[in-house]
């Protein structure tokens, strides 16, 4: 017999002013994105994550029903849920589905008054930050992050 002792496989600090069902959605899925956790490894049960996250049983189901549906997670009889392949989309489709959060991103940086170039600066170094490239090493060798990739979850 297995005894599971899964722990939560990525960090999370909580922030006020945001639910915390968003919080672990995201940092669930920068974990997936970022390789930290792959297609097949075990994602841990609703108990696990409301004792080690401390959170409330039901949103902890509501996180793990939540990433089932949107085809992130898999569940496996016998054995539990687990990390789904992410499934072939064409890269429209893929950039589509980021067309709000690209938005919101590009009113919220003109409001701050950044221009493109930083911006994409930024992202190219966060990309390279959750891609594990060396962050040292920019795709324009001009470019430098704006706030040095400190910007850490």
């Amino acid at each position: 017999m297995r005894y599971s002792t899964h722990m939560v496989p990525f960090r999370i600090t909580f922030r006020a002013g945001v639910s915390l069902f968003e919080q672990v959605v995201y940092a669930s899925k920068k974990a997936m994105v970022s390789g930290q956790l792959r297609p097949g490894d075990p994602f841990p049960s609703v108990r696990t994550l409301s004792k080690d996250l401390k959170i409330n049983p039901n949103t902890a189901h509501k996180i793990v029903a939540f990433l089932v549906n949107e085809g992130l997670l898999e569940t496996r009889p016998g054995i539990g849920t687990v990390v789904a392949a992410l499934p072939d989309s064409s890269q429209k489709e893929r950039t589509q589905l980021l067309g709000q959060e690209i938005e919101e991103l590009v009113v919220e940086a003109k409001r701050l008054g950044i221009e493109l170039a930083e911006m994409l600066s930024s992202i190219s170094a966060h990309w390279q930050l959750l891609s594990g490239d060396d962050p040292n090493r920019a795709i324009d060798p001009a470019a430098k992050p704006t706030d040095g990739g400190s910007n850490k979850q």
